[in-house]
């Protein structure tokens, strides 16, 4: 019998001599120890190396105890042939048959000849780290009977099964004896340990040493960015993408952390820690985690006092692609489960320890021994984290499940082949025989598939469910929207992360009071595709660096806009030859995160970016694509702001040649606002004045024009959703029509097609049909769901994502669910009191709403004398003109003027 897999986003762990035999090799109780995963060779499959721990305790209560027996064993576990081998003391070479004469019988003996390994072997310890280079693995620090180990690295080299230690000294000044750290690869070169305790203190440092430099040299880092406070018995896992992520800890004064920091080396050299958002759902220390694809899965820990972690709080997950911490069914951690249903209390009792140790081979997690209370574990456990899995006899990655990789095999290489010195093999140096199978064992090893085991905070199902072939091509299901949307809480303010929730569609009645019920048939498949980023470069990275500030972005006091006349022209230059080159209709591929009308609200964007991800190294960008729906200016205070960001993400101009830094990852598309006629009187050409002053503020406001003139219209996700800034109209019947349009192109002489495109909007409610006249002006219409599902069936379409329209809770839905419009503008021109949201659609096109809500109205300045108020000229221009009600609002009478209700 083999282990059931676990179901999302937590596993169910059983005990593995429950279902698989061992033998006398085992570790037996331990804790304190490592466990790492081990790209497999030529002749060998993938294997666990556990390497030193505790074997005993003395004392007498779980606060009390010491460590004892501390020992520097090596035992490799053999993942396909389900077997532990002790390899320290000795190993198996050769096996000899001798025959024995018993009476008239003859019986074979067969002895078993055992050596050491070769090589000096690290003296015995615990609270030491470990980390795996290709098909070697690297051990630093710790501390043994003797107390603190050196700070010297011990590599244990496996590569043809051969078993040699090497003692590699490094030169210079390192991160010295300490224990209780965290290290691993970075980047697939970077050997990067952070914070552990000194004998003196409790550290705070981090420290790299680059894998393909020699000779081998510790660089203590200068990182930027929020730096993690000083802590011990934290994890630290590195993703296959590059990020090192911190979680927990225990800090000078022994209170353990609920928070999470991430570690990414940008092109250019430097360093930088980011804080992860949310809070995990309880504080920790000498707990474990480990990554599978883009989730983060921790295990078990302590308390203050020594007590263990328990309840669903000893199984956690964080998303690293949604940003958020999730619970055993996959939903946003909340005070209780949201679904009522009891957890495994068995599982949950088996995760009650701490002082373990995890790693993951392919989709499985496996984990060993640690501690509960005062008494030691030897507990061997596995848990399924993967929906494409079907083979539980082989927990391996197959050839088959690696062939879809899209990245180079040299970036999957641990690092560059090194050439000997003197005759000497350098114990990070492999030869070129070795670096292949090392890039081919990588590829397999590697937690991060083009098939996807990343998710993006939704339930996942059987691969029969999810629609996914074994046979490495993937088949894609149909659109569904998420019951739940996740909601940032209207009263967080400031760290809006502790208070993420999902809700079911059915709590927004404001969403959903305009839609006729119609059943869904709902399935939760996600994943995302892997995309790499390119290298920040001049004028751009100067927007980028200024403006994408998600947490600590605060409204300039000064009105001034940071940028002179030239550099937006520049800036618009390179934007335009991308837009230029692409489409009218976007062919887009999922993961993609969809964003409605921004209108110069810069502080909700970065309150989106902030909650659910944003695109940049330290964010997103290299897991999911960025879809704006137009409207980017006019009505807010900062439209320059947004458009310049978005262009900047878009686009990067450095020495007059055009390189490109996200165009697959960033798109945008048109809206109505972008027309040099709409944003001359709705705010956008007077703030480019007041903030640029007149001469340079008009020439920039026009060469903005020039550049919406060549945004792309439309967008195709997966040949199944369409998005678009207003509808479909009267006049739009096939997608083929809006192809056809040929940019540049003006409103001015825009067509029937382009009018119905950027201004039409839904019918009130789904029991309207049919062409109605639409307020905002005449020769404008409405559509209603008939219209709807007739443009879905010709062109075999699923859903339409559209903007335009301030809807109440962000999102809506039209036509029983075919049509969505998003808005992602919290409280509209400041009236409105609207919640704001994005889409987020994962690969199995399962659409989740996530909201934020506006937050509160600032202090009066008599209030506070620090605040200084915005200028009111835009509100002042918005109450002249007001925008169109929110969609259920009564509207407009139609002898008004129709340009106020734009």
């Amino acid at each position: 019998m083999d282990p059931k897999p676990w179901l999302h986003p937590a596993p169910t762990y059983f005990p593995l001599e429950t279902f698989w035999d061992t033998d006398d090799d085992s570790p037996g109780p331990r804790c304190g120890h490592t466990l790492t995963a081990v790209a497999p060779t030529k002749s060998h499959g993938p294997r666990l190396v556990l390497f030193g721990g505790a074997t005993a305790i003395e004392g007498g209560t779980s606060s009390g105890i010491r460590l004892a027996g501390v020992t520097n064993s090596v035992h490799s576990y053999d993942v396909l042939n389900k077997k532990w081998t002790r390899l320290l003391q000795f190993y198996t070479v050769i096996a000899l048959k001798l025959p024995i004469l018993l009476g008239n019988r003859m019986l074979i003996y067969e002895n078993y000849f055992r050596m050491r390994p070769a090589g000096e072997a690290p003296s015995p310890r615990a609270a030491h780290a470990a980390a795996a280079v290709g098909t070697m693995v690297v051990f630093q620090g710790g501390i043994g009977p003797a107390g603190h180990s050196t700070d010297d690295l011990y590599v244990l080299d496996l590569t043809n099964d051969k078993y040699k230690w090497h003692r590699v000294v490094v030169q210079g000044q390192g991160p010295g004896p300490r224990y209780g750290h965290v290290m691993d690869l970075v980047a697939q070169r970077y050997l990067v340990t952070f914070s552990g305790n000194d004998g003196k203190k409790v550290l705070s440092d981090t420290w790299a040493l680059d894998t393909a430099q020699k000779p081998y040299q510790w660089l203590k880092l200068n990182t930027e960015g929020d730096k993690p406070s000083a802590r011990m018995y934290a994890t630290a896992c590195a993703r296959s993408d590059g990020m090192f992520l911190l979680c927990g800890g225990r800090d000078t004064s022994g209170t353990p952390l609920d928070d999470a920091y991430g570690l990414m080396m940008h092109k250019n050299g430097e360093w930088e820690w980011t804080l992860a958002p949310g809070v995990s759902p309880s504080s920790r220390y000498q707990h474990a985690a480990v990554f599978v694809g883009a989730r983060l899965h921790v295990t078990g820990g302590a308390l203050r006092g020594g007590k263990m972690v328990d309840g669903e709080a000893s199984l956690a997950v964080l998303d690293t692609a949604a940003g958020v911490w999730l619970d055993r069914n996959g939903l946003v951690t909340s005070s209780h489960n949201s679904n009522n249903e009891k957890m495994d209390d068995e599982s949950l009792e088996l995760m009650r320890r701490c002082r373990h140790a995890t790693s993951s081979v392919g989709s499985r997690i496996y984990l060993y021994g640690g501690l509960r209370g005062d008494l030691l574990l030897d507990e061997f456990l596995v848990a399924e984290n993967s929906p494409f899995h079907s083979d539980a006899n082989n927990p391996g990655i197959t050839s088959e499940r690696c062939s879809s990789m899209t990245s180079p095999k040299t970036n999957l290489c641990p690092f560059d082949p090194i050439s000997h010195d003197e005759g000497h093999e350098s114990p990070l140096s492999v030869d070129k025989e070795s670096s292949q199978t090392m890039v081919e064992a990588k590829a397999a090893h590697s937690t991060w598939h083009a098939a996807a085991q990343a998710h993006i905070g939704t339930p996942m199902v059987t691969s029969q469910a999810a629609g996914m072939s074994l046979e490495g091509g993937d088949k894609r299901g149909d659109v569904h929207l998420h019951p739940r949307a996740v909601v940032i809480a209207r009263e967080a303010i400031g760290n809006l992360g502790g208070l993420v929730r999902q809700l079911s569609l059915d709590h927004f009645e404001n969403e959903s009071r305009r839609m006729m019920p119609f059943p869904h048939d709902m399935s939760h498949p996600a994943a995302k595709r892997f995309m790499r980023q390119k290298s920040p470069q001049g004028l751009h990275k100067k927007v980028i660096s200024t403006l994408l500030t998600p947490r600590n972005w605060k409204p300039p006091v000064d009105r001034t806009f940071f940028l002179e006349a030239y550099e937006v022209g520049e800036l618009c230059d390179t934007a335009e030859q991308i837009f230029i080159q692409e489409p009218t209709v976007l062919q887009l591929k999922v993961p993609v995160k969809v964003f409605g009308d921004l209108h110069g609200q810069f502080g909700d964007l970065m309150r989106l970016f902030d909650e659910y991800g944003f695109p940049s190294s330290a964010g997103d960008i290299t897991y999911i694509d960025y879809l704006f729906l137009g409207d980017y200016v006019d009505r807010g205070q900062h439209s320059l702001e947004t458009i310049t960001l978005l262009l900047a993400l878009k686009a990067t101009f450095y020495l007059h040649l055009i390189l490109i830094q996200y165009p697959e990852n960033i798109h945008l598309i048109r809206g109505n606002h972008e027309a040099a006629d709409i944003n001359a009187l709705f705010g956008f050409r007077l703030e480019c004045i007041e903030r640029m002053g007149e001469n340079d503020g008009i020439w920039a406001w026009q060469r903005f024009n020039q550049l919406f003139n060549n945004l792309p219209l439309s967008a195709l996700i997966e040949d199944k959703i369409i998005c678009m800034h207003g509808g479909i109209g009267r006049s739009i019947h096939l997608v083929d029509q809006i192809e056809k349009i040929e940019r540049p192109i003006t409103m001015d002489a825009g067509s029937v097609v382009l009018m119905d495109l950027l201004w039409s909007d839904p019918t009130e409610n789904d029991s309207v049909e049919g062409l109605r006249p639409n307020a905002r002006g005449p020769g404008l219409v409405t559509f209603g769901p008939d219209r709807v599902t007739d443009f879905c069936r010709r062109n075999k379409l699923q859903l339409i994502i559209r903007a335009h329209e301030c809807v109440m809770d962000g999102f809506e839905r039209f036509a029983h669910g075919q049509l969505i419009t998003l808005f992602s503008a919290t409280n509209y021109c400041g009236t409105a009191n609207n919640a704001g949201a994005i889409l987020v659609i994962g690969r199995g096109l399962v659409v989740v709403p996530k909201l934020i809500h506006p937050l509160p109205p600032p202090l009066e300045p008599e209030t506070n004398p620090q605040q200084v108020p915005e200028h009111n000229w835009m509100q002042e221009l918005n109450n002249q003109r007001p925008p169109t009600p929110t969609r259920g609002r009564p509207q407009p009478d139609q002898d008004r003027t129709s340009l106020a209700y734009i």
